[in-house]
């Protein structure tokens, strides 16, 4: 288990009880498992006081840790007879952005999402998440089909932002992920969208301009980074914390100002604690917000989604 920096003091306290453990288990001492058990129990007292009142940094941090179940964990668990599509057919693939046709709760659909990775090897073939313009033209294609066969769509989004590098500039990155907002606007069938980690900038609007948005309980959606917000407003990133709490980033954040539609509840500690357990949650979601939507018509699906976003702007400027 790799543990956050505000977790150390947890990571004391869990360390020692499994220490004891071992102990007991070569038969050193008889009260040892008692003590162990002690310690769990103090350590979970300990986790709950942690994650009862997570500030916005905190909760950054959290979204970000790399144990927690990405978009290649979700499909598994959550969607059957997954067929993965690859390309852009104008440039070539993507591996930051996985998406293809399947099944959820037995009913045929399309799923997108950003996959950051678990390991070192696969962060750097999915490119940390950082999806490229050839990524936002593959979810264009695969919206186009969706549309054409009245599928819905699933787009489970986790990304620190669409990647800056020159390349992708050459190749449009600003156009295609305008193109991309465009395509969720325009589709004629329902569309829902899970911030399940991070959901950065443009690279997250691109996938979640949906009938209904739903955030993890300690996810993050903002329009930059807490660290590029500092770097832009103080010239200094080390104040990101400040910068997290003046983002309004957090799920519960972001449901008072109306930007999302539901908050889904984490395992005690983070997802990452119990990833069976909020990959199951999420699928209540969205199967719960795909029902909302069910028996719809196109226009009304289309027509709902664009005043969805209308409004937030008509809020935002009071």
């Amino acid at each position: 288990m790799t543990y956050l920096e505000f977790e150390k003091p947890l990571a004391d306290l869990e360390g020692k009880a499994e220490e004891l453990r071992v102990l007991a288990s070569k038969g050193e001492g008889v009260d040892l498992e008692k003590e162990a058990a002690a310690l769990d129990k103090k350590a979970e007292d300990m986790l709950r006081d942690l994650y009862k009142q997570l500030d916005p940094w905190r909760k950054t941090q959290v979204a970000r840790h790399p144990e927690r179940p990405h978009c290649k964990d979700y499909i598994e668990q959550l969607f059957t007879e997954y067929m993965p599509l690859a390309g852009d057919r104008a440039f070539g693939e993507d591996h930051a952005v996985m998406g293809g046709l399947a099944r959820f709760n037995d009913r045929p659909c399309v799923v997108i999402g950003h996959e950051k990775g678990h390991d070192t090897k696969s962060r750097i073939t999915h490119n940390f998440g950082m999806a490229r313009p050839e990524g936002y033209r593959k979810a264009i294609r695969l919206m186009d089909i969706a549309d054409r066969f009245r599928l819905p769509v699933v787009t489970l989004v986790d990304t620190p932002g669409a990647y800056p590098g020159k390349g992708a500039e050459e190749r449009g990155q600003s156009e295609a992920i305008a193109r991309a907002t465009e395509k969720c606007l325009q589709i004629g069938v329902p569309l829902v969208s899970v911030i399940i980690g991070e959901g950065g900038s443009g690279g997250a609007v691109a996938f979640a301009t949906a009938n209904r948005i739903a955030m993890l309980e300690h996810s993050i959606y903002s329009v930059i980074s807490p660290e590029g917000c500092a770097s832009i407003l103080w010239k200094d990133a080390e104040k990101m914390r400040e910068a997290a709490h003046a983002l309004k980033l957090t799920a519960q954040d972001l449901k008072k100002l109306e930007v999302i539609d539901r908050i889904i509840a984490e395992p005690l500690g983070g997802a990452q604690r119990a990833p069976a357990e909020a990959i199951a949650a999420v699928g209540e979601a969205i199967s719960a917000m795909l029902g909302e939507l069910e028996g719809r018509k196109p226009a009304e699906l289309i027509r709902d989604r664009r005043q969805k976003f209308l409004n937030m702007g008509s809020k935002a400027l009071g």
